[in-house]
């Protein structure tokens, strides 16, 4: 498995393996009116839009875009960071990509200077990020008004 930086060359592929993950894995927990409009959100414009403002990162694995991740500044913070994106191909979950995608992150120059690190998680996934660290951001991990589960990670940043 490589992680590398997202290439524009990368957003056709990017988009389709971000459809399937949201399709398969999301499909259940969310209408699909919903789905497919985070599937639009996530063509390969709106993946190279994400990409131009953060930076993302891919998984591969014979040269196939298997997952990717993003981290950007939040509202263009020095001190606090947001996971944007993060997505692993369904037949992938479960194998660790999704963790090195993180860690990955988390070793990104965003992540490092932060104090505060904040994402908006999927209804699926707030477990998974609670298992790595991450806390719900006032103490609840009741979904918002549009279906995120909100999480963040404080820290001492690297100066």
């Amino acid at each position: 498995m490589l992680i590398r930086r997202f290439c524009p060359e990368d957003a056709e592929e990017t988009s389709r393996m971000i459809a399937a993950a949201l399709r398969e894995t999301n499909g259940p927990d969310y209408p699909a009116e919903e789905i497919e409009e985070l599937v639009e959100f996530y063509s390969p414009a709106g993946v190279l839009k994400r990409a131009k403002e953060s930076h993302m990162y891919v998984s591969c694995e014979d040269r196939a875009v298997v997952g990717c991740g993003a981290i950007s500044g939040y509202d263009g913070s020095e001190t606090e960071s947001y996971i944007m994106t993060l997505f692993v191909l369904p037949g992938y979950q479960g194998r660790g990509v999704g963790r090195e995608l993180l860690e990955t992150l988390e070793a990104d120059e965003i992540f490092l200077r932060a104090e505060r690190v904040e994402l908006s998680s999927s209804i699926t996934a707030h477990g998974f990020y609670k298992k790595l660290g991450y806390a719900y951001r006032h103490g609840s991990g009741e979904p918002d008004a549009g279906g995120s589960v909100n999480l963040e990670k404080r820290r001492t940043p690297l100066k």
